[in-house]
């Protein structure tokens, strides 16, 4: 039996969905079961009980102390905030346990419906070694490398030699970058091999690496796939998502500049036949590199919503945490692949807190001033307000900021008007540093290969800081203009029948 063959078929409508996660994933799925009219409970830590996404929820869970082991990464107590409100599925966002199988396998054990693909598609993606055997088989191009781990380091180094050099050790349970080292000579080999284990055993509880051919100055394309209970799949096409900082995305766009149609058109096709092979169910990511020469292979499936999902949602005008909802209850997909089309062009910026004159280090502390963009075409997936103060727990980022117009200069323009436009005070953030990359000449060209930052942002931090006093003036200048307008506001005030009556309480108490 393939991955996924066993699962139910339709688990029915749902009565209440918990949102197992926080910060802006878990105010926009919220907003999308509203829209599908099912009620939403939140959970929090004890960091997060005044976030916006509780603030925001019909209902919210305590689920433990600040640090996430003890708070959103207890299966227990996600499991037992579920049964407290009476929900019946899940939706787990990203991170934290989106991909987690033993998780959604304590949700099939419990009859609770897992927002997302099985427990046995989510344990076969989830790990890189087996993934990359099963897409082999099906005839999915693989980036050469080991297809299983070794016993001692004589075998990578052997491996490695036959390959020919720069390889990468993976961590095979591993994502986000973690445990990912890049070796070009062998005697850099056994040292990469040893860190590569230190981090993926901290980082997954699995010291289990391989090693796969590097491939140089690559993009990173990947293609959103929808697939439902009953065997239909389609793919909503590419994100670029090749600008990345430390192996993290940070800008995605769509359409790729680097595709042709017919290179599309086969890439989305093996993405849906990767997804098939998989036994996958329900919104995901199949991620592939694509090279100088129009070659391009399979790296792995992200078996979640994404971050960037935004981009693909204004390009295709198909709300995906909506269809995760649906194929979840058991609906069919009511798309079909020759009905699908990319209109337009988006493109998405990252915003977290940190501070990038300071290598990138992360930033807590309370937002003072909060001001976000509007207007056509500009879309801000926020987590954030102003007076909340941003923890240093968890991940740092802050909102995505998602534009689309008709073409990709018109999307660009857009984009550099809507971080003009975004304020946020008491923090350090990365508004500046995507505002240098978005206007930058490499990017207007479409020139985004992975090397992008080490390639033309090297220079920004020593550039930027000696337009610090300018920086100051500017916020200055805004400072005092929301504070004038702000008296005026308040000069302007009518007078509320309320005002009238005086100290008084709900009860007539005092």
């Amino acid at each position: 039996m393939r991955a996924g063959e066993g699962r139910r078929h339709g688990a029915g409508r749902m009565n209440k969905i918990l949102i197992a996660n926080r910060g802006e994933i878990a105010v926009r799925v919220a907003r999308a079961c509203r829209d599908v009219g099912v009620p939403a409970a939140a959970v929090y830590s004890d960091a997060d009980r005044v976030s916006l996404h509780v603030l925001e929820a019909e209902e919210a869970v305590r689920i433990g102390p600040p640090p996430a082991l003890e708070s959103y990464l207890d299966i227990d107590a996600v499991i037992a905030a579920a049964r407290s409100v009476g929900a019946d599925a899940i939706h787990p966002g990203y991170g934290f346990l989106a991909e987690n199988w033993r998780f959604a396998k304590r949700c099939e054990d419990e009859g609770i419906t897992f927002i997302g693909p099985t427990s046995e598609a989510l344990h076969l993606v989830g790990d890189k070694i087996r993934s990359r055997e099963t897409m082999k088989a099906e005839g999915v191009p693989i980036i050469p490398g080991m297809l299983s781990s070794a016993t001692d380091d004589g075998e990578y180094v052997a491996k490695a030699s036959e390959m020919g050099y720069p390889v990468l050790v993976k961590a095979s349970a591993g994502g986000g970058g973690k445990g990912m080292r890049a070796v070009r000579s062998e005697g850099e080999l056994v040292d990469a091999l040893e860190a590569s284990r230190r981090v993926a055993k901290s980082a997954f509880g699995d010291d289990t690496v391989y090693i796969e051919k590097l491939i140089e100055r690559p993009r990173h394309v990947e293609f959103q796939i929808l697939a439902d209970v009953y065997g239909n799949v389609v793919h909503l096409f590419e994100r670029e998502c090749s600008i990345q900082r430390r192996h993290q995305k940070i800008v995605e766009e769509s359409p790729s500049t680097a595709l042709t149609p017919e290179l599309r058109a086969e890439m989305g096709e093996t993405a849906v036949r990767a997804a098939q092979a998989a036994g996958y169910t329900n919104a995901g990511t199949v991620e592939f590199l694509l090279d100088e020469d129009g070659s391009f292979y399979f790296l792995e499936v992200n078996a979640r919503v994404q971050v960037e999902h935004p981009v693909t949602e204004l390009v295709t005008g198909v709300d995906i945490v909506r269809e995760q909802i649906r194929i979840a209850s058991g609906e069919r997909l009511d798309l079909r692949q020759e009905d699908l089309r990319q209109s337009g062009h988006a493109i998405e910026c990252r915003i977290y807190a940190e501070d990038p004159l300071n290598d990138f280090l992360p930033s807590s502390g309370r937002i003072t001033l909060f001001r976000d963009p509007a207007g056509p075409g500009v879309r801000h997936d926020s987590g954030i307000y102003e007076g909340w103060e941003v923890p240093v727990y968890y991940d740092p980022i802050l909102s995505k900021l998602i534009v689309h117009a008709g073409d990709r200069e018109a999307a660009r323009q857009r984009m550099l008007r809507a971080l003009s436009d975004t304020t946020i005070l008491g923090i350090e953030t990365t508004v500046e540093y995507l505002r240098a990359i978005i206007e930058s000449a490499a990017f207007a060209s479409g020139e985004t290969q992975t090397d992008f930052i080490e390639k033309h942002m090297g220079d920004w931090g020593r550039a930027a800081a000696g337009e610090d006093l300018v920086d100051v003036a500017a916020i200055a200048g805004a400072l005092v203009l929301a504070m004038g307008a702000a008296r005026t506001a308040v000069a302007r005030r009518e007078v509320s029948p309320w005002d009238l009556l005086g100290s008084w309480t709900i009860g007539g108490g005092s």
